[in-house]
């Protein structure tokens, strides 16, 4: 690794270690700017996929991120897909030259060799490559069918990122059916202590009964307008 591509991994832990801090409030527009960085170095997809591993590596060992393994390694996968963006990209460009494709084939050879990405991604992403150089092997039309490929592989991230932004939406609706059920006991726990207080008070004044009555229904129509509100925003109760 030269001075230069040193340089941009130690800015990719950078940025990647503050995107796993913040979670989905951070953009993911660093790891764009990243991307085209790389580009800009000559960086292949493969390249980053071993800075990639190394940088997460060190943010998941001992005494690095608290939170757990699964759980950041998913998060960091969308943060290193949005960043090979730019370099996928690229790639319909180098089909057209044919000495540009011929290296390329070297550098998949080396460099499948020295990946150990352990991501199910990047198993997906090295599988559609060796099926690309075996298809250049067997065929003339060898341009044609890497291009395939290279799609294939453009449509399969495309999908990955869907996947991602999916669960982070079924992740919103359970916080938010959380905090429902959270308030709903609540406010239950307060309509049940002025219930016991309203026995208490039988030696009381009217007015104080009268108070406490005014409370009670206070309190139930707020537990329909909480029900109300999460029936418009989607938030099914369990049965």
């Amino acid at each position: 690794m030269n001075a230069e591509t040193a340089k941009w991994s130690r800015r990719y832990q950078s940025a990647l270690r503050k995107y796993l801090a913040q979670g989905s409030r951070e953009s993911l527009r660093p790891a764009l700017g990243l991307g085209r960085q790389a580009v800009a170095l000559g960086l292949e997809t493969l390249d980053l996929a071993r800075i990639h591993e190394q940088n997460l590596m060190a943010l998941i060992a001992p005494g690095g991120l608290s939170r757990s393994r699964p759980s950041i390694i998913g998060q960091a996968k969308r943060f290193f897909i949005e960043t090979i963006v730019p370099i996928e990209k690229t790639h319909h460009a180098a089909l057209k030259d044919d000495v540009r494709v011929d290296r390329l084939n070297q550098a998949l050879r080396r460099r499948m060799v020295e990946s150990s990405a352990s991501t199910s991604c990047l198993k997906r992403n090295i599988f559609l490559r060796q099926g690309a150089e075996q298809s250049l092997k067997k065929s003339k039309k060898h341009h044609v069918k890497l291009l395939a490929e290279l799609r294939r592989l453009q449509h399969y991230l495309r999908d990955l990122r869907h996947t991602c932004l999916a669960t982070q939406e079924d992740e919103r609706q359970k916080m938010s059916f959380r905090l429902h059920d959270e308030i709903a006991q609540a406010l239950i726990a307060i309509d049940l202590r002025l219930l016991t207080l309203k026995k208490a008070a039988k030696a009381s004044t009217a007015r104080l009964k009268k108070e406490i009555a005014k409370t009670q229904r206070l309190v139930k129509e707020s537990v329909k307008k909480i029900n109300k509100f999460a029936h418009e925003f989607g938030i099914q109760q369990e049965t």
